[in-house]
């Protein structure tokens, strides 16, 4: 029986992600998506920046905030996948690397002038906008998105509640708390965690086994989700969370 991989990531990363699954694992894989976290878009005014500004991404979910205004500005992403949803936006995008850990190091580095706009959801890992703002880069930062929390649908819980192994791919801190939350046991859990602080929140016994990507992208999570997805147990020891 193929291994279910259950996927809780926001609308539409979800899908987008899951069709980039089925692509690699073929037509017979299973794979359930339902949300832990909505993304509700907040009507924010940006009717100010100017195309000699500078801007910070995180996330495309910041994206539609900017409809009607990016007009080719140098914008610091973090991760390969935000950057080239900017760069469809008509933005200059910089791929800074996939932590927001990297996008500050590279930042400080190159030490932009002008006006820097920090757009961001409601929940961040990390306070990007003090940590530059201390170290003398001035940043205003604009929340352009929330990130709610919603119930596991009913097939996502039948199959936690089942005793079949399950892929629980964990894209976030904050995320792998509200999954963990809100599923029942005794599924046994492979976890795919997209960094080692996410995986640390999964508390000791929660899960048959916790396994980290090699770098904190998307297609680092896609490569360890397919080892997974062919046994949770053939995943080298070097991935798995300590």
């Amino acid at each position: 029986m193929a291994t279910t991989i259950l996927i809780t990531r926001p609308e539409p990363a979800a899908s987008g992600f899951a069709e980039k699954l089925r692509n690699r694992l073929g037509g017979d894989a299973r794979i359930v998506i339902s949300p832990i976290l909505r993304i509700e878009h907040l009507p924010v005014s940006l009717d100010n920046i100017a195309a000699g500004d500078t801007l910070i991404l995180t996330s495309a979910q910041a994206l539609p905030a900017l409809t009607g205004r990016a007009r080719g500005q140098t914008c610091y992403c973090v991760g390969p996948a935000t950057t080239e949803a900017a760069k469809r936006a008509g933005l200059t995008a910089i791929d800074t690397g996939g932590t927001a850990e990297h996008l500050a190091r590279r930042l400080l580095a190159d030490r932009p002038s002008g006006n820097l706009l920090y757009l961001r959801g409601e929940h961040v890992a990390s306070d990007l906008a003090k940590i530059l703002s201390e170290a003398g880069i001035e940043t205003e930062e604009r929340v352009v998105y929330r990130q709610l929390p919603q119930a596991l649908d009913p097939t996502a819980l039948s199959l936690l509640e089942g005793r079949n192994p399950l892929v629980i791919p964990l894209f976030s801190p904050r995320s792998a708390r509200l999954f963990l939350e809100a599923a029942p046991g005794p599924a046994p859990l492979h976890i795919a965690a997209i960094s080692r602080n996410t995986a640390e929140t999964v508390p000791a016994g929660r899960a048959a086994s916790i396994h980290i990507a090699e770098t904190p992208t998307a297609e680092a999570m896609l490569d360890l989700i397919e080892d997974l997805a062919s046994g949770p147990n053939r995943v080298e020891s070097g991935n798995t969370a300590k």
